[in-house]
C-alpha cells in the first residue's frame, strides 16, 4: 500500500537549460520537489500536429513524495511552457534512511 511520504521521482523534460533551471528553482523554493536534477540534452521523437518531431530536450528528475505530486504536477502545468509536458512520476522502491528523510523533511515544510 503507498503512502503519502513514500518517495518518488518525477520525470519531466524541458527545451533547454535555462528552462529546467527556472522550473527547478521553483518547485524546489515552491518545497514541491526537495532536488532537481538536469541531465545532458537528449534527442526526442514524437508525434505532434500529425509530423513527426525531433528535438534536443534536457531531461528533469525531481525528488519528491506521493503526497506532494499532485501539488507538483499542477505546478509543472502552470509553470511548464510545454503545452503537454511530460510528467512521469516512478516510485522510489529503496532509498537511503538519510537521504529519505531530508527529501520528507523539506517537501513536508520542516527546517532542515
Amino acid at each position: 500500500m503507498s503512502e503519502p511520504d513514500d518517495l518518488l521521482l518525477v520525470h519531466t523534460t524541458c527545451a533547454d537549460a535555462a528552462q529546467a533551471r527556472t522550473l527547478s528553482e521553483a518547485l524546489v523554493e515552491r518545497r514541491l520537489a526537495a532536488c532537481a536534477s538536469a541531465g545532458a540534452p537528449a534527442q526526442s521523437t514524437y508525434p505532434w500536429n500529425s509530423a513527426i518531431e525531433h528535438a534536443e530536450e534536457i531531461p528533469l528528475t525531481l525528488k519528491t513524495t506521493r503526497g506532494a505530486f499532485a501539488a507538483l504536477e499542477s505546478a509543472l502545468a502552470e509553470l511548464h511552457p510545454y503545452d503537454v509536458p511530460e510528467i512521469l512520476a516512478v516510485p522510489v522502491v529503496e532509498a537511503s534512511v538519510a537521504y529519505a528523510d531530508w527529501v520528507r523533511e523539506w517537501v513536508a515544510g520542516d527546517q532542515g
